[in-house]
Order: structure tokens, then C-alpha cells, then sequence
């Protein structure tokens, strides 16, 4: 089977020559036992080239997703001896990539030195498959059912402000009294300019006029530290600032959506070994939260 599939893959029976190690009457040979044993033609031979007859191209698909399963459990039993190779492709969300990833890359590489990274931060949802992405760290509701996704950590959105800014405009009560105050809007929330907030009469909806739009929650929180407004960020980006008393949290018995942050890969039994490291690293890696700890 796997010399079959060579020489389709291939193209040819010398070349499949450097793939299997075989020697072309090897290769010749064993492709025509494996058509006498099934009693059937699988590949149309001309001088230039080989193609598939209708059974071969049956077979060949057949042979695949056999050969690719061996492989598979062969990867379950020994993965404690293989090594991890090859360039590793990653997106990740700007804001969270350069804080709370950036600190990791160089302890995987460290455990896994045949692996190469190549490391994208955007905040745009990208297309993996069309794009050549190995995997994607991804805050949000999962949307696209061809893709598998892992657990990593939750987040929630908080309301917060700086002192100076409260002192001088006060401090607002309920998610109405927004419309009064300065805000600071991250471009991309899915929601737009409306706020929605959970208290213990239900969801309370709000559209804000944002002063300032900004596509980087960095911005957003730098702006709202230097007091020009209130802001709805993550947690996970704004908790140093709440714990050292730059920014405020406002109305908390009003709580903001919760976020999953996540893994994200392609759809496939065959998983690389190289994915799965990354994939088992970062679900350890964020076990205990930074920005859940008190």
C-alpha cells in the first residue's frame, strides 16, 4: 500500500524510487503483486507517466485514510520517544499575544528545538486552511464548524475608569448613565457601540458615543489610565492596572459578557505531533490564570 501510494503521489515509478528507498524493479514489482492479489488494474502505464484507473483511484483513497490511521496510532503509543519537528505557524490576537503568549514561545522552543515558530499577531479572524496556519489562539465564540477547538482560559469584559477621570466627572451608577460620560470603544468588539451588561434584573443593552475608537486594547487602556474616558476591556488586559489603583472598576454588580479564549486547528484525525505539543503546553500553561489570581 504505501508503495502505491508513493507512485501516485509521485507521479511515477522512478520517483517514488527516493521516497520508498526501493529500487524501481522493486517498486515495479510490488505495485504489480498488489494488482494481482486484488485481481484487478490499478494504474495506467504509458512511457511518460502513470495515472489511476477507476479501481486505482478507489484504492488509493481507501489506502490513504488506512496508511494515515496507522500512523495516528502508532503517534498515540509513542509520542513519549518521537520529537516534534518543522515550522509551526501560530495566530494569536494582537493585545493578548504580546501579553500573556510572548513570555511563553521561548519556554516551547526550548522543549521542543526542532520545532520552528512562526508567530503572527492580528486581531483579524483569519482563514487557517487558505492561510497555511498549524493553529490559532482565538477569543470569542467559536463560528466555523470545520475547526476543533481546546479550552484554554475564560475572561470577562470590566467597566473601569481612572481616578482623575472620576473625580471630575463622577462616578457612574448604572449602565444608563454612560451616555453622560467620556468612552474609549475598541473597534473590533463584536457588538459594536452598544455595551450590554447583566445585572439582577437581566441584560441591561447600551449604546455609547464613543470619544475614541481604537483598534488595539492597549490604546484603549492607555487612554483610560491618562483619564480621557471609561473603558470596556478584558480582564485580562486591564487587572494590573485595577490591582495598582490606575483604574478603577465600575458598577460590578452590573457584570460584563464572558469571553473564552481558546485554541483552534484544523479538522483532521492525522494531528501533527508538533500541534499537539503546542496544543498541551499552552492548556498547562494557563491552568491558573494571572489575571484570575488575587
Amino acid at each position: 500500500m504505501k508503495t502505491f501510494v508513493a507512485v501516485v503521489e509521485t507521479g511515477g515509478f522512478i520517483k517514488a524510487v527516493d521516497v520508498t528507498g526501493f529500487s524501481k524493479p522493486a517498486v515495479s514489482r510490488q505495485v504489480a503483486d498488489l494488482e494481482k492479489y486484488l485481481g484487478a488494474r490499478l494504474l495506467h502505464r504509458t512511457t511518460r507517466r502513470v495515472s489511476l484507473t477507476d479501481e486505482g483511484r478507489s484504492y488509493y483513497q481507501h489506502s490513504k485514510a488506512i496508511l494515515l490511521a496507522v500512523e495516528e496510532a502508532h503517534a498515540e503509543v509513542s509520542d513519549a520517544t518521537l520529537t516534534a519537528q518543522g515550522n509551526l505557524r501560530i495566530g494569536a490576537p494582537q493585545t493578548f499575544g504580546a501579553l500573556h503568549l510572548a513570555p511563553l514561545w521561548g519556554r516551547f522552543a526550548a522543549e521542543n528545538p526542532a520545532v520552528d515558530l512562526d508567530i503572527v499577531l492580528s486581531d483579524r479572524v483569519v482563514d487557517m486552511v487558505e492561510e497555511g496556519y498549524d493553529l490559532v489562539v482565538r477569543i470569542g465564540r467559536l463560528t466555523d464548524s470545520n475547526l476543533v477547538s481546546r479550552a484554554l482560559a475564560t475572561s470577562r469584559m470590566v467597566l473601569c475608569a481612572s481616578p482623575d477621570y472620576l473625580a471630575n466627572h463622577g462616578v457612574p451608577l448604572h449602565p444608563d448613565d454612560l451616555a453622560q460620560h467620556e468612552v474609549i470603544a475598541y473597534s473590533y468588539w463584536s457588538a459594536g457601540d452598544e455595551w450590554s451588561f447583566l445585572g439582577s434584573s437581566g441584560e441591561t443593552r447600551v449604546r455609547v458615543s464613543p470619544r475614541i475608537h481604537a483598534n488595539s486594547g492597549d490604546t484603549c487602556k492607555a487612554a483610560a489610565v491618562a483619564g480621557y474616558g471609561v473603558v470596556f476591556q478584558p480582564d485580562f488586559l486591564v487587572y494590573d492596572c485595577l490591582q495598582t489603583g490606575q483604574l478603577i472598576e465600575l458598577m460590578p454588580e452590573f457584570q460584563g459578557a464572558k469571553l473564552e479564549i481558546q485554541t483552534l486547528y484544523p479538522t483532521r484525525k492525522q494531528l501533527p505531533l508538533k500541534v499537539r505539543k503546542l496544543v498541551d503546553f499552552l492548556v498547562e500553561q494557563f491552568r491558573h490564570p494571572v489575571w484570575t489570581q488575587e
